[in-house]
């Protein structure tokens, strides 16, 4: 490994090192500060917050970012210390990253399609951290002068001298503590409304301080109010969602809010409303592309499914199974009979597109840019909050009413 090598493998560890530590930032902070509003969210198909809350954005409950700042900082590490002039392992240095960059190179591919091609958004840090990833990958590759086949039994040796050696291993232990107390510090968003929990009684919300309260309170009240034409009835407070059925934002919302929701609902002062707003142009006119193909049946065959009474069983099943890869229009048809009991989907589903449209045409008319979309009393959240605060802003609505 030339100089100039080395120089460029730690020039590129160091910028995805801090667009990682960005993200792992942002993405804590939109996970715990209702009034945080990413500066890379620029518009509907630029936008790191829709990345960052989607499936794609954590992995077992634990942000990709701070995946990526472990293995930049390890490309660091191996650049900068095991591969400085007069390292004995200084040779096989390339070598290890090379071999660790293969496999961050296919999860970034991966990250990146269902970005650009599912999700249809552009996450400015996310590139950031692939163009780095890309480019270590190949200079590591150029780097490397020996077999990879011999890399196994490098490792063993220089694992060897890394125990021997007090300054290693502390580097080493201080790196795995670091890593442990960086996965410890998230939120698992969604973990309420997981598989496991959702059979459970739900878990109580974290509780949100006095300080923290009078925050949100403050920025609520700032948010623009605007007049919903969907009637209340005797609700004090009434919730509105704009829904995509494929959309991996609505699911995090469906199972993390339902518990709160249901709560509230039981007690008739609060309505909730579910409006589709399918990102598809064939029942949703004021979308020009297609995003979810098969948004516009899943959100028909549910609307179905309510005069059965299965809306909920069909509900929970299309959410489950959004993927990736996502559903396709077969496959929704089929839950639909065997989940939902629709033995007549095709002769209905004219009839139902236009009540999509319909919902579709409140949003566009409420200035609706993408899914999901909640209005409080004619107020809207600007970003997905964990259900804390969302439960916060239920009670405020409440508390004017009193």
């Amino acid at each position: 490994m030339t100089s100039a090598q080395r120089n460029l493998l730690l020039g590129f560890a160091v910028l995805g090192l801090g667009a990682a530590l960005t993200s792992s930032y942002v993405h804590y902070r939109l996970l715990t500060d209702v009034s945080f509003t990413s500066f890379c969210d620029v518009s509907s198909a630029v936008n790191c917050t829709q990345a960052y809350m989607s499936s794609y954005g954590s992995v077992f409950g634990v942000p990709v970012a701070v995946g990526g700042v472990m293995y930049f900082a390890i490309v660091a590490v191996l650049a900068g210390i095991v591969g400085r002039p007069g390292s004995k392992s200084r040779e096989n240095a390339p070598g290890y990253i090379f071999a660790l960059s293969t496999l961050a190179l296919a999860f970034i591919l991966y990250l990146a399609w269902g970005s650009y091609v599912v999700l249809k958004t552009f996450c400015i840090l996310c590139a950031v951290t692939y163009v780095a990833v890309i480019a270590i990958f190949l200079i590591s590759g150029g780097a490397t002068k020996f077999p990879m086949k011999t890399l196994p039994d490098r490792a063993r040796r220089d694992a060897r001298t890394l125990v021997t050696s007090p300054l290693a291993l502390l580097i080493a232990v201080l790196f795995v503590a670091g890593g442990a107390i960086a996965v410890a510090a998230f939120p698992r968003e969604g973990a309420q409304g997981s598989p496991t929990a959702s059979a459970q009684a739900p878990a109580p919300l974290p509780v949100v301080s006095d300080d923290e309260r009078a925050k949100i309170a403050q920025w609520w009240e700032v948010q623009p109010k605007v007049e919903v034409p969907v009637p209340a009835g005797d609700a004090k407070v009434l919730i509105v969602k704009f829904n995509d059925y494929q959309c991996p934002a609505c699911k995090l919302t469906y199972e993390s809010y339902k518990p709160l929701l249901q709560k509230y609902v039981a007690t008739g002062q609060v309505k909730y409303v579910v409006k589709q707003y399918p990102l598809e142009p064939e029942c949703n006119p004021g979308v020009p592309n297609v995003v979810h193909s098969a948004s516009c049946e899943a959100a028909a065959s549910v609307l179905m499914a309510k005069a059965k009474g299965t809306s909920d069983k069909l509900e929970d099943w299309i959410f489950s199974h959004i993927g990736p890869p996502q559903l396709t229009p077969e496959q929704v048809k089929d839950a639909a009979k065997s989940v939902g009991g629709i033995t007549d989907f095709d002769a209905q589903y004219a009839r139902v597109k236009e009540e999509l449209r319909t919902d579709a045409g409140l949003g566009q008319l409420l200035g609706v840019k993408s899914t999901p979309t909640f209005y409080i009393n004619g107020r809207m959240p600007t970003q997905i909050l964990p259900p804390q605060y969302f439960d916060v802003l239920i009670q405020l609505e409440l508390q004017k009413t009193k």
